[in-house]
């Protein structure tokens, strides 16, 4: 695997003497997430950089190639009872671990067990002048220096390309179950954030379709006393819910054409009021809204909830998708980009039109 990042980094120099472009590609899952990739840039494949490097179960950390398929690593960690806590989704088998770090993408469990940024210990990462850099360590403890690796999720690869990445990882939990029953969406974030402040086992709470999901893992003492004192009913398929939640494969995602839009809000804020379908989840904290809709005009919606909107699938992906940022903080991000890709060579565009 020397060779391939070996031939990584030469393309990468050779890009930057031609004052080329490259669009960084692995499983292609996600080539629907931000701006549409520039069409007169090259091709930056890493999808044949795969496999794990160390992985150490008494020690919790796994040492991956960026490449490598989440099946993959999930294979080898059941074996061991563990697992990737904040639940990654796959959008095709395909699906890497280094383009759900760089898109930033964490499932159900997330406000309860951390993100994917929660996890990442330290990376490498070829940068625009074709150096490959290693950040942070393969140990729990580890602070020296700035913090790189974490500022590389929800870049979508504009700050270089990630070659391997070391994880915190967890043991599975013993018992889980999901509670369901009927519920208003007016009643639910006052339900879900009551239910989440209570010292129980909660993963996962979400609405849809006038329903409320609350999943609770742990110790099955624990569970199964939690689920005698909660109401609602135990769902048979709950695993098989969750997954169809944590892939994005639930009716609510795949059963219209229409844009979805992300809303990060705070937990506790009133919807916002616009009339359509909503998925509620993260106890509140992450909404998904499908329609037709303006970024312009759903910024005030979610700024008045106390966060952020983007364009995540769907709609005109030509325009910004991605919640317009204050002077300040675009400054900022354009030095950090300037810092590590002084040429603008990986993915121009794609997070906002002036990266």
């Amino acid at each position: 695997m020397a060779d391939i990042s070996q031939q990584l980094q030469e393309q990468v120099l050779q890009a930057r003497a031609g004052g080329e472009k490259l669009n960084i590609v692995g499983g292609n899952t996600k080539a629907f997430i931000g701006r549409e990739p520039s069409a007169d840039a090259g091709t930056l494949n890493v999808s044949e950089h795969t496999g794990i490097v160390d992985y150490h179960p008494v020690e919790l950390v796994m040492t991956v190639r960026a490449g490598t398929p989440l099946a993959d690593i999930e294979t080898v960690l059941a074996e061991q009872g563990q697992a990737l806590h904040f639940e990654p989704p796959h959008f095709g088998p395909e699906s890497t671990i280094g383009g759900t770090l760089a898109c930033n993408l964490s499932g159900p469990a997330r406000p309860w067990t951390g993100s994917v940024r929660d996890q990442v210990l330290g990376i490498r990462l070829i940068n625009g002048k074709g150096e490959h850099l290693r950040f942070g360590g393969e140990v729990m403890k580890n602070v020296a220096g700035y913090d790189v690796s974490r500022l590389q999720a929800g870049a979508l690869g504009t700050l270089g390309l990630i070659t391997e990445i070391s994880l915190k990882v967890m043991p599975s939990p013993a018992a889980s179950l999901t509670l369901v029953q009927s519920m208003g969406i007016d009643e639910v974030l006052h339900y879900m954030n009551s239910r989440s402040a209570e010292p129980k086992p909660i993963t996962a709470a979400c609405w849809v379709d006038g329903k409320v999901y609350l999943r609770l893992s742990g110790a099955k003492s624990a569970v199964e006393a939690t689920a005698e004192k909660w109401s609602g009913e135990v769902m048979e398929a709950g695993a098989e819910f969750w997954r169809s939640v944590q892939d994005m494969q639930h009716d609510f995602f795949t059963g219209s054409d229409e844009a979805l839009w992300r809303f990060s809000v705070n937990s506790t804020a009133a919807n916002p009021a616009i009339e359509g379908d909503w998925f509620i989840d993260w106890a509140g904290s992450q909404r998904w809204f499908r329609g037709a809709g303006q970024l312009s005009d759903m910024e005030p919606l979610a700024r008045a909830a106390g966060g952020q909107v983007s364009l995540f699938r769907g709609g005109d992906r030509s325009g910004e998708v991605m919640h317009s940022q204050p002077n300040a903080l675009k400054t900022i991000q354009q030095r950090v980009k300037n810092s590590f890709d002084p040429d603008g060579i990986f993915n121009p565009g794609r997070l906002y039109s002036w990266m």
